[in-house]
């Protein structure tokens, strides 16, 4: 995870580098698609059950289990929209994961909020 959190950093930082503010008007259309995975993230039920399950609690029996996240239809229900949004996969019926490549992008996110 390390690596990739470095690698990531270079790569933003050359982004700065180049000067990514003058692209400005072609960045800023581009963001409004992503409202809807950032909005998926804005709960903090939903910001538990993607900690719990990188943290290899995977199926929805598994996550009942953890206290405030509900009952299985809510939590159902939360993991819907993170699979919606792209945030979860389910290899298998009732499975759960974070796609690697999500999983450094939450990683990202929430370290750039700890600044």
């Amino acid at each position: 995870m390390d690596n990739r959190l470095t690698e990531l950093e270079r790569r933003v930082a050359a982004l700065e580098s180049e000067g990514l503010s003058t692209r400005g008007a072609e960045v800023a259309e581009d963001w409004a698609g992503f409202a809807g995975a950032l909005a998926a993230l804005g709960s903090p039920v939903r910001l538990r059950l993607l900690q719990e399950i990188v943290q290899g609690r995977n199926t929805v029996n598994a996550l009942s289990e953890v206290d405030g996240l509900g009952t299985s239809g809510q939590i159902y229900h939360h993991l819907r929209q993170l699979t919606a949004e792209g945030w979860l996969h389910s290899p298998s019926r009732g499975t759960f994961s974070v796609p690697p490549p999500r999983v450094v992008a939450l990683l990202a996110i929430l370290e750039a909020l700890q600044r």
